[in-house]
């Protein structure tokens, strides 16, 4: 699915995205109004979103944002013309679990698009790296979970899914999402790619 007010972008993805993707990639939505987006997730049920973050209000990175509450288990990945990590951290704290740029060329769309799905995080390594960097010298954030807390946010870190976690765990998914919850507010986070630079940082992967 595509969120973009490009209407020549948006086309180009649905000439170019088979034929780049060997067929195993189509686009089964669009839409170029950011307020419609959650509601055209919900209805084409896309595995993966990709959201233009320059777009008019309410803008890219609240589209995402309405389509992490609406459409929790569509992986959601931001794109822009423009090199912006300011407005990247947004769209990660609002829910993407990545950015492309749009200057990628059609044949590296799908190693990260599948790389995504599978629950990792792509990142320019200039986010990455400012993801990572400590945001003060005082003791790290981690310090405040106990032993299961930081199991949990090892597994999150690597990418598993809440049904895999469940089953390492042996928790229910309720569970792990309730625990995943309490986990983001004691780290200060809102979402779990910084839950996993937070990892990253406190040397637990």
């Amino acid at each position: 699915m595509v969120v973009d007010d490009h209407p020549l972008f948006v086309r180009g993805l649905e000439l170019l995205l088979p034929g780049s993707t060997q067929g195993r990639a189509r686009i089964v939505g669009s839409t170029g109004d950011a307020s419609a987006a959650a509601a055209v997730v919900r209805r084409s049920v896309p595995d993966l979103a990709l959201v233009d973050l320059h777009m008019p209000p309410p803008g890219g990175v609240r589209a995402i944002a309405a389509i992490r509450r609406t459409s929790p288990r569509v992986r959601i990945v931001a794109i822009s013309g423009l090199d912006e990590t300011e407005l990247m951290v947004q769209a990660l704290r609002a829910g993407a679990e990545g950015y492309l740029p749009k200057s990628s060329e059609p044949d590296e769309l799908l190693p990260p698009l599948l790389a995504i799905l599978d629950g990792w995080a792509v990142l320019p390594a200039g986010l990455l790296a400012a993801l990572l960097r400590p945001a003060h010298n005082g003791p790290p954030a981690t310090a405040v979970l106990d032993e299961e807390e930081r199991r949990l946010l090892q597994l999150i870190a690597k990418g598993r899914r809440t049904v895999e976690i469940a089953e390492e765990l042996n928790f229910s998914e309720r569970t792990v999402k309730r625990l995943t919850a309490s986990l983001l507010r004691k780290l200060r986070v809102s979402s779990r790619t910084e839950a996993a630079a937070v990892a990253g940082n406190a040397g637990l992967l």
